[in-house]
């Protein structure tokens, strides 16, 4: 395989289990607000969250909607399924500040996050985050999981002005990191903004297939379904 010596690695549900401690804080965030008062079930609101939460995502990597719109509106539209809540713009922010606070502090990561680390660490790799989160949450999360130490570089894309997959972001990555493009390996779970994102300003790419994409059919780069296989490979 080429030689490496800088690895750009996604952040969320790459090593951190964003959607994992996500399910948990949104069940914590259901009780503490008293939704139970304007929902029949609790699965109303969490469907609901989930498939505007997902849509939201992909429209903020594409620049199509600001981070402010993202925060307010993956509650608003939820919460306006309910019966007898006003859902303000106010009150959506005050629960988003909420739902933050109790998903950061989660320390839950993908499994073999840590073991994976420790081998590339031991490698030699200069490892940097690449992540389209948002800065006081990321850092936040990266301390909760234990991850932080891994990293000599956290590029966001709040700091970089342009969300993955923009070549911009990439272009910035290198700047920050001061890493060759030649020898940077992009490892991450989304095909769209980690991988395409990456391929699109000439850098090497390992797609982590961790929810069976079925596009990974047109991917020729390497790919892994478990993050301990990045032993075998690096």
């Amino acid at each position: 395989m080429k030689k490496y010596t800088d690895l750009f690695i996604d952040f969320d549900d790459t090593l951190y289990d964003t959607y994992g401690n996500a399910v948990v804080a949104l069940r914590e965030l259901y009780e503490y607000c008293n939704f139970g008062a304007y929902f029949s079930s609790p699965d109303i609101f969490y469907e609901a969250y989930w498939k505007v939460n997902v849509e939201l995502w992909g429209q903020y990597a594409k620049g199509e909607i600001t981070r402010d719109q993202l925060i307010i509106e993956r509650f608003r539209r939820p919460l306006s399924q309910g019966k007898g809540i006003n859902p303000t713009e106010k009150y959506c922010l005050e629960v988003s500040d909420k739902f933050l606070d109790l998903c950061s502090c989660k320390p839950g990561v993908v499994a073999g996050a840590h073991e994976a680390m420790d081998y590339l660490q031991s490698k030699g790799y200069r490892m940097h985050i690449c992540s389209n989160g948002f800065r006081e949450v990321q850092y936040k999360k990266l301390m909760a999981s234990g991850l932080m130490k891994y990293f000599e570089t956290i590029i966001l894309s709040e700091e970089a002005g342009y969300n993955k997959p923009s070549p911009l972001f990439f272009e910035y990555a290198i700047q920050k990191s001061g890493a060759p493009k030649q020898s940077v390996l992009m490892i991450g779970d989304n095909l769209d903004t980690d991988v395409r994102g990456a391929e699109n300003v000439g850098i090497d790419t390992v797609f982590f297939n961790r929810y069976d994409d079925f596009r990974a059919s047109d991917y020729h780069g390497i790919e892994i379904r478990a993050l301990r296989e990045l032993m075998d490979i690096l």
